[in-house]
């Protein structure tokens, strides 16, 4: 099982209908609104990257009034929880 977690920003008062929408996404395991620089924390479960970055790339950036978003990879090898 593969994990990414994804930063992004949202269109001013859009966040709820994003993180709405989201919610329909199965391997959406997580999704917070956030104060700060980035308006919404997405975790992501799926059984490999390319399933991922399918979700990434035609699912999630697909998403009306999504600005921009980044991507971070954990570094399983540095332990954590």
């Amino acid at each position: 099982m593969e994990t990414l977690y994804i930063l992004l920003n949202c269109d001013l008062g859009s966040e709820a209908d994003i993180i709405n929408e989201l919610t329909k996404i199965p391997e959406v395991k997580e999704v917070r609104g956030t104060y700060g620089i980035y308006d919404v924390f997405v975790k992501l479960h799926a059984d490999s990257s390319a399933a991922l970055e399918n979700i990434i790339t035609h699912k999630i950036r697909r998403i009306s009034k999504i600005r921009s978003t980044v991507t971070l990879t954990p570094i399983l090898s540095q332990g954590g929880r």
